[in-house]
């Protein structure tokens, strides 16, 4: 399996959405400035996105897309495939005709790694990355760019409740 731009690029996308979440909707020219993303390239992957109900967009001034579904809800692996990524690592993309039209002596196992891959990412939540503090770190210092010398760990370090 190779994961290309496109997966990636979804991924990056919708976990910088969820780092916004609450915050009203997101443009996506905001995320193609923070993450560096042309935002033509966005506006397809967004497309996807939304026919699969991942995002949900609101149009006109003020405008922009927020979560279709909670963070912990949407899982990578769900990313990836709404964007038409494909995560078979067989050389025959699970068509059994690997050689001589014919399954391979290794087809098997690469598609235990498929289904490997496939049951890991779908176990992986926006929320689960968001929990991140390196993740956080990250997001902290593309919000805050002209700011080099921010203490980001004060700015994403969670506050304890106080008790009533």
């Amino acid at each position: 399996m190779k994961l290309t731009t496109k997966g990636r690029y979804a991924v990056t996308a919708m976990l910088d959405l969820a780092l916004h979440y609450g915050k009203g909707p997101i443009t996506l020219a905001d995320i193609a400035q923070r993450q560096g993303i042309s935002l033509s390239y966005l506006e397809q992957l967004f497309s996807r996105l939304r026919k699969k109900a991942l995002v949900s967009s609101v149009r006109g001034p003020g405008g922009g897309y927020s979560l279709g579904r909670e963070a912990g809800e949407i899982h990578i692996g769900e990313v990836i495939t709404a964007v038409d990524e494909n995560m078979d690592t067989t050389r025959c993309h699970g068509a059994h005709n690997c050689q001589n039209n014919e399954r391979c002596l290794t087809h098997d196992l690469w598609q235990d790694l498929s289904n490997q891959i496939y049951s890991y990412l779908n176990k992986i939540s926006l929320q689960d990355l968001m929990d991140r503090q390196a993740v956080r770190e990250v997001s902290t210092r593309q919000d805050h760019p002209d700011t080099p010398d921010i203490d980001i760990t004060e700015l994403t370090s969670v506050s304890p409740r106080a008790n009533a």
